[in-house]
């Protein structure tokens, strides 16, 4: 048998030496090992925790109340300006960034720790306490994080950096996911907590590894801020001569908030009203997801091998997709496409709910409503966070980005606290439909985005008018 002789192409060669020049780069590996510090305690006081409590028995009801520990992302917007310029005692010395991430980290792994320790049906409260530090200090060491990523890297490198974080957060999703399940079909769910735990090592590690990002000083920032309020107000507002409170709240608070109005005037509202209501749908049936596969007969392993290393892959793959979409065709159209499978995914939840009072349905069953739900997301997700980065101004990227990220998940996250109610009240197909409706105001939303755009794309046709026939200055 002869084997063929297969040559790289020279041009595939230096592509692939680039490429591996710029994923060696010490900031890129850096904000790996930090994503997946980032990645590691969502699903642990999120799906996770719900698996766990499911699993001793704890009524639907209660854990959907759960779900409020995951507020606490939702509201970091609220002390993202102290940790964007507080410097904290003995830890300044890491810098203003690391020492935040690692005050984040240790909370995280304190927080898992007394979870470990902990038993659903002797010390429930204990659990909650303890996932709200989880969650709290969890949305900090994001709060920090993204400014350390964003603040590391000049803007060609930020999509190095970003695919890199992303990587990392995937990772840990599986992990906690996954991984967790595994360790308590086998062992139990307090070494699951405490193993993951553990992990938490590899964030405190790159820590220590990192390196501290240049910031702007106090004047320069200070000088800036009294610039850009006086041309917002329209006057001089002399903040040289305030008290020392007054010109932080305003720098650090008013600022990034005033910028944003500013520049999107009367439309900033319906655009804050659309972040709010996008992951409306998924994340309240994001809550019931886990104890849904076990009442419907799954064992741990078998939610493991699919809906989380399989959904994995799957999610990977709709992020993919969707960055060749954004390409060709801008971002609006995938947000669409988006929004629209996110809604019916919860359907075909609902199918399988159907099916399931017959029995528990067929392995591939859950395999297919599983690739469909982590490829609709994936698309959905990276359309939407490369939405969220084009409206955040670089000079107030932490703040601004902060208030996105938390009016995203806020809506989602009260609502999912009545779910468990929904459920047992109504059942879980009528639930899934319910979570499926909720998807249509962002469905809505998104038309109107893209005709604001079209109208915004008219008004500038005047300007571009002398372009040659090849040029394009659509807005997609």
């Amino acid at each position: 048998m002869i084997i063929p002789y297969f040559r790289i192409p020279p041009e595939v060669k230096r592509w692939l030496k680039e490429a591996w020049e710029i994923y060696r780069q010490k900031p890129v590996l850096v904000i790996t090992l930090l994503g997946f510090s980032a990645g590691l305690p969502y699903l642990l006081v999120f799906t996770t925790l719900t698996a766990w409590l499911r699993d001793e028995g704890i009524e639907r009801t209660t854990i959907g109340f759960f779900a409020w520990v995951g507020i606490t992302y939702s509201v970091k917007v609220f002390w993202a300006p102290v940790v964007d310029r507080l410097r904290l005692p003995v830890l300044s010395r890491f810098g203003q960034r690391r020492s935040w991430i690692f005050l984040g980290q240790c909370g995280i792994a304190g927080g898992l720790l007394l979870m470990s320790f902990a038993h659903p049906q002797d010390s429930l409260w204990m659990i909650a306490l303890a996932a709200l530090l989880v969650a709290f200090s969890a949305a900090t060491q994001d709060v920090a994080l993204d400014a350390l990523r964003i603040e590391s890297a000049d803007d060609e490198q930020q999509g190095a950096m970003s695919a890199a974080y992303i990587f990392g957060y995937r990772l840990a999703l599986l992990v906690t996911g996954a991984g967790a399940l595994y360790i308590a079909e086998f062992a139990n769910w307090h070494i699951a907590y405490l193993t993951m735990a553990l992990l938490m090592v590899v964030g405190m590690l790159a820590i220590f590894w990192a390196d501290e990002p240049p910031h702007q000083t106090a004047d320069e920032r200070g000088r800036n801020e009294i610039l850009l309020v006086d041309e917002i107000m329209g006057r001089p507002m002399h903040l040289q001569q305030r008290p020392r409170w007054q010109r932080w709240l305003l720098g650090a608070v008013i600022c990034p908030v005033l910028e944003f109005f500013q520049r999107n005037g009367q439309f900033a509202l319906l655009i804050l009203a659309f972040i709010a209501l996008f992951r409306l749908s998924d994340i309240t049936m994001g809550i019931m997801a886990n104890p849904f596969y076990l009442d419907l007969g799954y064992s741990k392993a078998e939610i493991a091998s699919v809906a989380k290393v399989f959904g994995f892959f799957m999610t990977i793959l709709g992020s993919a997709l969707c960055g060749v979409l954004v390409v060709k065709y801008g971002i609006m159209r995938p947000l669409l496409l988006g929004a629209v499978m996110v809604a019916v995914t919860n359907l075909l939840f609902a199918l399988l709910a159907l099916i399931g009072n017959l029995g528990t349905p067929p392995l591939t069953a859950l395999a297919v409503v599983i690739s469909a739900d982590n490829l609709s997301g994936g698309i959905a997700g990276t359309a939407f966070i490369a939405y969220l980065s084009s409206l955040a101004n670089k000079n107030y990227t932490a703040t601004q980005y902060a208030l996105f990220s938390s009016l995203m998940t806020l809506p989602g996250k009260f609502i999912s606290g009545f779910s468990g109610w929904v459920v047992d009240v109504a059942g879980y197909m009528e639930f899934f439909m319910v979570a499926a409706g909720l998807g249509l105001p962002a469905i809505i939303l998104v038309l109107v985005l893209m005709q604001h755009q079209r109208r915004e794309a008219e008004l500038s046709e005047p300007l571009s008018a002398q372009e040659p026939a090849g040029s394009t200055s659509e807005m997609r």
